[in-house]
C-alpha cells in the first residue's frame, strides 16, 4: 500500500515536527498540564490520563492511512510541547486537513505555531502536491480562527450543527464548524 502522507520530520528555527511516537507521552502529559488545556470547552484536547489513548488513537489512524500525526518539539529543550496532524487525508483528490493541533499554554502566541503551520503547508503543497489544504475549527474558537486567517486561509463556509459537543462544560450542545482552506494557486 502506497501511503500518500508518510511520516516525515520537518524542521525550522522555532519548531521541529517529528513523527508521533509512544515515547513522547511523558512530555505531552506535562505540556497538556500547562494551562489545563483539556478544560477548554470548544476543542478536544486529551486529559493527562487520556494521553496514552490519544497517542494510540492517532497512531491507529496513521496505520489506516487517514492521519499523519506529529509531535511538536521545542528545539530549545528537545521536548514535545504539543501535537498536530495531517488528517482526513484524501489521496485521490490530493487533499489534507491540518488539525487536531494543540500546544502547551506557554508556547501559544509564539512563532512556534506559525512556523509549524508553514512547514506543514510547504510540505503539503511542495512534496505531496496537494491541490488544497483544509483547516476546521469550532465557530467560537476565536484564537484558532484568527491564527488560521493570518496564514492566508479563506473561510469556505460554516457547517451548522456539525457535531455534538462531548466536553462536560458544553455536553450535548451542537457545534458549528468553520471550514477554511488554502488552494495550490494561493501558495505560497
Amino acid at each position: 500500500m502506497t501511503v500518500f502522507a508518510p511520516p516525515v520530520t520537518l524542521s525550522g528555527a522555532h519548531v521541529q515536527l517529528e513523527p508521533l511516537r509512544v515515547e513522547h507521552h511523558d512530555a505531552l502529559v506535562q505540556a497538556v498540564r500547562d494551562g489545563e488545556l483539556w478544560q477548554l470547552w470548544y476543542t478536544a484536547i486529551p486529559t493527562p490520563e487520556g494521553m496514552a489513548a490519544e497517542i494510540e488513537r492517532r497512531l491507529g489512524l496513521q496505520a489506516q492511512g487517514s492521519m499523519c500525526p506529529f509531535a511538536v518539539i521545542d528545539p530549545t529543550t528537545g521536548l514535545a510541547v504539543g501535537m498536530t496532524t495531517y488528517m482526513n487525508i484524501e489521496a485521490t483528490h490530493r487533499r489534507v486537513e491540518i488539525g487536531s493541533t494543540w500546544y502547551r499554554r506557554s508556547m501559544q502566541r509564539t512563532p512556534l505555531n506559525t512556523e509549524a503551520k508553514r512547514l506543514l503547508l510547504a510540505h503539503a503543497f511542495e512534496q505531496l502536491n496537494c491541490i488544497a489544504v483544509e483547516f476546521r475549527t469550532h465557530f467560537f474558537n476565536q484564537p484558532s480562527r484568527r491564527a488560521i486567517e493570518r496564514l492566508g486561509a479563506k473561510l469556505d463556509g460554516v457547517l451548522r450543527s456539525h457535531q455534538i459537543n462531548r466536553h462536560p462544560m458544553g455536553a450535548g450542545a451542537l457545534r458549528d464548524t468553520c471550514v477554511y482552506s488554502i488552494i495550490a494557486s494561493e501558495w505560497p
